[in-house]
């Protein structure tokens, strides 16, 4: 299953709680119907899945149900990158972290990725004659 990001709200506790929308097969999306109970809602408007969550999983992420039907996040992604960055110190690591993280949230997906510099155009080579030399 997918979820997308779509706002995040504070709750009546003051935690801040973002709101994801849900799509996967029919069967998918049943499962995780059960898998929510008496806490499964939907979107007004587009009838959508809803799947609500403290802890911010990025703007796309993929979803699990647990063994104990719970659905979580499949963060596996973000603690790879966490481990990678970890095992190099310094500006390697840092770049890792950097770069990772930013695909992982989807902030690299316009970018185009960077080109060398065109060659220069060759010169022709002025060629000397005597002319040139002002009489030298």
């Amino acid at each position: 299953m997918k979820a997308t990001y779509l706002r995040s709200h504070r709750s009546g506790k003051g935690n801040i709680v973002f709101t994801y929308s849900v799509n996967g097969t029919a069967e998918e999306l049943e499962n995780f119907k059960a898998s929510q109970g008496i806490h499964y809602r939907e979107d007004d408007k587009s009838g959508t899945p809803l799947w609500f969550t403290v802890k911010f999983a990025g703007n796309k992420t993929d979803l699990i149900i647990t063994s104990n039907n719970k659905v979580i996040a499949d963060m596996s992604k973000f603690e790879q990158a966490a481990s990678l960055s970890q095992q190099f110190d310094g500006p390697l690591g840092q770049e890792i972290a950097r770069q990772m993280a930013s695909d992982l949230l989807g902030l690299n997906n316009n970018v185009p990725a960077p080109q060398a510099a065109p060659a220069p155009a060759p010169q022709a080579e002025a060629e000397a004659s005597s002319d040139d030399l002002g009489g030298l």
